[in-house]
């Protein structure tokens, strides 16, 4: 019996079926340099897989939101390269931001505007039709629990309740990439759990997630990778054990504070005698 050949063309690399999927973030030796000559990024390269959870730690000014800036077309990176699901994020600005839902650390919500228009203004921005607008904006305000608060004005709005708004409005046009930053900052256990559900909903549905915070806890909880950030540079990368394991320690908040060159904090030491 003959084995029947496989046809040429079912092998060749334009063939779809057998295209690897773009990264949902491909960044590739990024730097930023401000014009009174501070360095922000100093080359960093990060990869984050389509439908991946990814934390990025590291202390204030470590160049997180610069990175995350440079991602969303707030900031114009110096040199390198970054792509969201293969689109360049600055010659391609258009495709790579129509990807990405940004929740930023600052409530920068207009205060004049209601809830629901807050919600509909943005999907109008992103180019979703009237119907779309109205039965997505109605999906998001039962999800955060905010569908009493519609007619109201954002400026009213408790703290915690104004970060449930810019949630919903970063998830409005229905990103690809979902990037949080810091989202659970200065909000009640209660809340920080409700946001915790939700997000680990969406990501299971699809959406990938870049998340930043400062709860070390949270990024163990959601991520599944972290990468350490510190003076604008990728220090280590990995699971929350393979990053405990690198440093030499139990968990991941010791492994941050040897990061940070704070290794005296450690709750290990609690109760130690310091003689």
């Amino acid at each position: 019996m003959v084995a029947m050949e496989t046809p040429a063309a079912s092998l060749a690399p334009t063939d779809p079926r057998l295209a690897v999927p773009s990264p949902a973030l491909e960044v590739r030796d990024l730097v930023k340099r401000y014009p009174t000559g501070v360095e922000a990024l100093r080359g960093v390269s990060l990869g984050i897989s389509d439908g991946e959870f990814f934390g990025l730690l590291g202390p204030n000014g470590a160049g997180k939101s610069t990175l995350i800036h440079c991602a969303t077309g707030l900031a114009m990176p110096t040199s390198g390269t970054i792509e969201i699901f293969g689109d360049n994020a600055v010659e391609g600005y258009k495709a790579a931001r129509e990807s990405v839902g940004l929740a930023p650390q600052d409530i920068n919500l207009d205060w004049f505007l209601t809830v629901e228009e807050t919600l509909d203004f943005h999907g109008g921005y992103f180019g979703m039709k009237r119907n779309d607008r109205r039965r997505r904006v109605d999906e998001l305000l039962e999800a955060f629990s905010l569908t009493d608060k519609r007619s109201e004005r954002t400026r009213t709005l408790s703290g915690g309740m104004k970060r449930r708004v810019v949630l919903a409005r970063a998830m409005m046009h229905r990103p690809r990439l979902l990037i949080l930053d810091e989202p659970t900052a200065g909000v009640d256990v209660e809340l920080r759990l409700e946001l915790w559900q939700y997000v680990q909903q969406v990501n299971s549905e699809g959406t990938t997630i870049l998340l930043t915070t400062h709860y070390l806890e949270e990024a163990e909880q959601l991520c599944s990778r972290i990468a350490f950030i510190n003076e604008g540079q990728i220090a280590a990368e990995g699971t929350s054990r393979q990053l405990s394991s690198r440093y030499g320690v139990d968990s991941l908040e010791d492994a941050y504070l040897g990061l940070v060159g704070r290794k005296e904090l450690s709750r290990a030491h609690i109760g130690e005698d310091p003689a």
